[in-house]
């Protein structure tokens, strides 16, 4: 029984950390940038057309914010920041001096990949089959085989030829990776979680320069998260999973932290 009770407890909260909330449109880009990171790099072996279209589409997807964005640039100046930030802090006594001088170079490492990095939206635009797929992406059923054939043909390939194409694409992926997953670490650790309590399905919050929210909720309340903010206030609405329910959302706890 005391098993289960814990099960259960862990279900409760298995939203924990999965529900990042930018406050600002830097942040919001490069959450974005992971969300499509993660289908490329995890979607490696392709057992129909299916996954094979997640692939492509976060491909094509990634093109369109790298040319919108400099991304290159604010990450750079991200991890330089971080790297004067971490500096600062070995002057501080009782300071794990060790653990302080191994990010620096694990950022600087990072640095220099990125800066010696070409630039990867090139990169993908010169590649046929992604750009083939991603010419056909905005028409309904365009990927059919008589429309990509050979989008079908590739997939019909020994498992050995698409997975050196796949790991060639990811190769290229790296530094962007590397670079953008320290950041995110840093920011996410830099706020903890705190227990804080809901009013008739709203929290109101202050902060002065926060980039992130982010939300553990108990699954039995079936709401999710609507944020709005101006400046330094943000916002929470919880709305529920079924729009059926026109009730108010109880007051309940979760835990916030911003970061």
């Amino acid at each position: 029984m005391r098993g289960n009770s814990h099960v259960r407890f862990l279900r409760e909260w298995a939203l924990a950390a999965c529900l990042p909330n930018p406050l600002n449109e830097k942040m919001r880009t490069w959450l974005r940038i992971e969300y499509l990171l993660k289908q490329l790099l995890y979607q490696k072996n392709f057992k129909n057309i299916a996954s094979a279209l997640t692939f492509f589409r976060a491909a094509s997807d990634l093109i369109d914010i790298l040319e919108r964005f400099e991304i290159r640039g604010d990450l750079l100046k991200k991890l330089e920041h971080q790297q004067q930030k971490l500096s600062n802090w070995l002057c501080a006594p009782n300071t794990d001096k060790d653990l302080i001088d191994s990010l620096i170079t694990k950022l600087e490492d990072s640095t220099n990949a990125l800066i010696s990095a070409p630039r990867i939206r090139d990169h993908l635009k010169a590649d046929r089959l992604i750009i083939s797929v991603r010419q056909r992406l905005s028409i309904a059923g365009g990927c059919c085989s008589f429309d990509l054939p050979a989008l079908h043909l590739w997939l019909h390939l020994p498992d050995e030829d698409q997975t050196q194409y796949i790991d060639h694409i990811i190769h290229t992926l790296k530094p962007l990776h590397h670079a953008l997953m320290m950041i995110l670490d840093f920011v996410r650790q830099s706020g903890s979680l705190e227990m804080v309590n809901s009013s008739n399905g709203f929290f109101k919050g202050n902060t002065e320069k926060g980039e992130l929210l982010r939300l553990r909720i108990p699954l039995k309340h079936r709401v999710y998260p609507k944020i709005s903010g101006h400046k330094n206030r943000y916002v929470i609405h919880f709305i529920p999973l079924e729009p059926e329910q026109s009730r108010s959302v109880d007051n309940f706890s979760f835990e916030l932290a911003c970061c």
